[in-house]
């Protein structure tokens, strides 16, 4: 059985070429997704001529609008109801596609999802839910972003959807789930950690299995499958993941530029060096996901290029092959 992808096609740096190639790429290793394309057909059709891959398994859905980066998520629901973006939830919605992906305007992204696909029953907010790579693997971090404000409600609901999202792409029947916090005690953080501490521990499922606490310099140690905070500290931990990965590749860099010595010693340890950079590219781990929504939806960074667009409709794929709707459900 084929999916379809609803693609926005318009959102993001240098669009719609990142995504066409991004297509391309996924195409050439797997043609088992068929793609529903948004955006303007004057700008596409010219790209797609030089990847035929994607012009015969795409159908193009043509409209001028799209969404931009510096509107507001009201400017945007209030002015892009025929955008790229809009049009691509709505496919979604009227189950002309099996899940949308956008590399556009995060919150506005957000929020047409809510007011477009609503949240599955149950469920208060949605969570933004991404991969990151750890010493044993890759684990489930959510929420990062989406929710400032959450209840013990949101961390217990974040918990499932996390673990659903965590054995639908990796087929472990019973994901290990952890809160984040400043310590690994009972008796640390604040009383929303505590008391969601103790609600996680009264639920008695075969769906996951609750650690307790977790602290940030844990996380990569790969031992929790599933992490779970509320969107301001994901953020935070999230960017802090980011930024450090990059001055760490820079400062590598700089260290042996300094002398024809050091430039020697990478000479002879490049193939250790190119390993340890791929292994830290953030496009490998790009796309983040909407969970608790009644369908699917995948948010790519804005300014990746076409490879980390690609890795976006990689997860997709995982995603419906792994039934995570589905999943979701036995969870709740």
């Amino acid at each position: 059985m084929k999916f379809t992808v609803a693609v926005d096609a318009m959102g993001g740096d240098e669009s719609p070429l990142k995504v066409i190639k991004g297509l391309d790429l996924f195409l050439q290793n797997n043609q088992d997704l068929k793609f529903l394309i948004f955006g303007n057909r004057d700008l596409i059709n010219p790209i797609i001529e030089k990847y035929p891959l994607v012009g015969t398994s795409s159908t193009i859905v043509h409209t001028n609008e799209k969404v931009s980066d510096n509107e507001s998520p009201l400017e945007a629901v209030k002015n892009g109801k025929n955008s790229s973006m809009w049009l691509a939830l709505t496919a979604l919605k009227n189950k002309n596609a099996d899940i949308a992906i956008s590399a556009g305007n995060t919150a506005a992204l957000l929020v047409m999802s809510r007011l477009i696909l609503e949240t599955i029953n149950g469920i208060d907010k949605p969570a933004l839910a991404s991969m990151w790579p750890s010493h044993k693997g890759l684990s489930v971090v959510l929420d990062l972003g989406a929710n400032i404000d959450c209840s013990i409600k949101n961390l217990v609901d974040f918990s499932k959807l996390g673990a659903a999202l965590y054995r639908a792409v990796f087929k472990k029947e019973k994901p290990t789930v952890a809160l984040l916090n400043i310590g690994s005690e009972d008796s640390k953080g604040s009383d929303l950690l505590k008391k969601s501490l103790q609600e996680l521990r009264k639920i008695n499922t075969d769906s996951f299995s609750f650690n307790g606490f977790i602290e940030g310099n844990h996380i990569k140690d790969g031992n929790v499958d599933v992490i779970v905070t509320d969107g301001f500290s994901g953020n935070i931990a999230l960017k802090t993941a980011e930024g450090t990965a990059k001055y760490i590749a820079a400062l590598v860099k700089e260290k042996f530029l300094r002398s024809w010595y050091s430039k020697f010693i990478y000479l002879l340890s490049f193939k250790i060096f190119n390993s340890i950079k791929n292994d830290l590219d953030p496009r490998k781990y790009n796309g983040g996901i909407f969970l608790g929504l009644t369908s699917p939806v995948v948010k790519s960074h804005g300014g990746t290029d076409y490879i980390g667009f690609y890795h976006s409709i990689k997860l997709c794929y995982d995603i419906l092959n792994g039934n995570l709707q589905e999943q979701i459900q036995k969870n709740l």
